[in-house]
């Protein structure tokens, strides 16, 4: 198996690279590098540039706007779009509802959802944990009771990343208590206006705003709006949250943080030497770097194997790539912390810092540090925890 770049794809690379320099709008750009999260605003600009581009969904297929690019040229477009840096398409609708409508839905769901994600026209979100359903994805309690054309929907959902701009929400429900419970589940797309929703914000520890609860109090949703068969919504659920897992492993992201850190510990001196010349610390951020290069080779190697699988099929390295990605993501950002030392400790909320006039504690740079270390914890949880990955690498791979 050859995993070096083609002339080709070498080329391809320089004109990715160059087009991202010329089009991402530089207050974007700056925001990214300064470790603050780009506003809705910034992610509908950003997405429509793409999409007038025809590079809004490079990974679906042509006639859904896809660009035809090989597995590798899609990866190079990734990978280079996380270090410019610019803002990744909204997930939701791009590697999880979308594909799973394209693979499994019928042609007017096709019609109606698909063009409205890559403009960014919806927003989607994702309504699949539960209180008491985390990595026991499959004990989900939300009801979906089937009267004539439309579902009633009764239960809950949490941790719903960005449901405070959701146009829609993609639920696993379930339709019949009856039967094993990974087999009565159905996938639901669920307009977040219907009257019966209600939205209550999660302030995480650094105060901000990502997540949500969603309540479902007896909302009547179309049975149109079923994606595939009714108790075939485990299926699709695995097919998306293997997409997921692909994306998390955000080689490219690492890279670019990897970057910053050096940037970073070139500027900092700790005992009268800069710290990036500190055997320590060298040391260390060359353990990480070593880990980061195993995994982009094992990324390459899922996406050599990617024309031999089934449609609909998942690869179950996906799991081996959400857990070592999750592992490298948390150690760059404790790396960040070793950088930033003890101007670490201040809580200057994101807002703050970029409202007023008061200068930050510490360095310019230092206020978006802890609140991304702390944030990266959760890296390990959401897309399936790495217990439940390990198990899946048990079974699938190891055969146990």
């Amino acid at each position: 198996m050859d995993l070096n770049l083609t002339a080709d794809e070498l080329v391809f690379r320089k004109t990715v690279r160059a087009f991202f320099r010329a089009a991402v709008p530089v207050d974007i750009r700056e925001k990214l590098v300064a470790g603050i999260h780009p506003s809705k605003d910034d992610m509908v600009c950003w997405t429509r540039i793409l999409a007038d581009k025809g590079w809004g969904v490079p990974h679906w297929p042509v006639e859904h706007g896809g660009t035809g690019w090989s597995a590798v040229k899609q990866y190079i477009f990734t990978e280079e779009m996380s270090q410019t840096p610019a803002p990744a398409p909204l997930a939701f609708g791009v590697n999880m509802v979308g594909p799973v409508i394209y693979t499994f839905g019928n042609d007017a769901q096709k019609r109606r959802f698909l063009p409205r994600i890559v403009t960014l026209e919806d927003w989607w979100c994702q309504g699949f944990s539960e209180p008491g359903a985390g990595s026991d994805l499959a004990s989900l309690t939300t009801r979906a009771v089937r009267h004539g054309d439309h579902y009633v929907i009764n239960g809950q959902k949490t941790w719903t990343t960005h449901a405070q701009y959701a146009d829609w929400i993609f639920c696993l429900v379930r339709t019949d208590p009856k039967v094993k419970k990974q087999l009565g589940i159905s996938f639901l797309l669920i307009d977040m206006k219907s009257p019966g929703i209600t939205v209550r914000p999660i302030q995480l520890i650094d105060g901000s705003h990502e997540v949500n609860e969603v309540f479902f109090d007896s909302v009547w949703v179309p049975a149109e709006n079923l994606v595939g068969e009714e108790n075939r919504g485990w299926d699709y659920a695995k097919y998306l949250l293997g997409n997921e897992r692909f994306h998390i492993a955000a080689v490219g992201v690492s890279k670019e943080r990897i970057r910053r850190i050096k940037d970073l510990a070139s500027r900092v001196r700790a005992g009268g030497a800069r710290l990036i010349d500190q055997a320590h610390f060298r040391e260390k951020l060359a353990a990480v770097e070593i880990r980061l290069k195993a995994l982009e080779i094992t990324q390459l190697r899922v996406l050599a194997n990617e024309s031999k699988r089934q449609k609909g099929a998942q690869d179950p390295a996906s799991s081996i790539l959400k857990i070592k990605g999750a592992e490298i993501q948390q150690a760059t950002s404790e790396l960040l912390m070793d950088v930033v030392g003890p101007y670490a400790l201040p809580y200057e909320p994101e807002e703050r810092f970029q409202l007023t006039d008061r200068p930050p504690i510490g360095p310019d740079w230092a206020a978006t540090i802890a609140p991304a270390y702390f944030n990266a914890r959760k890296v390990s949880i959401y897309g399936g925890s790495d217990e439940i990955q390990k198990n899946i690498i048990a079974r699938a791979v190891l055969g146990l």
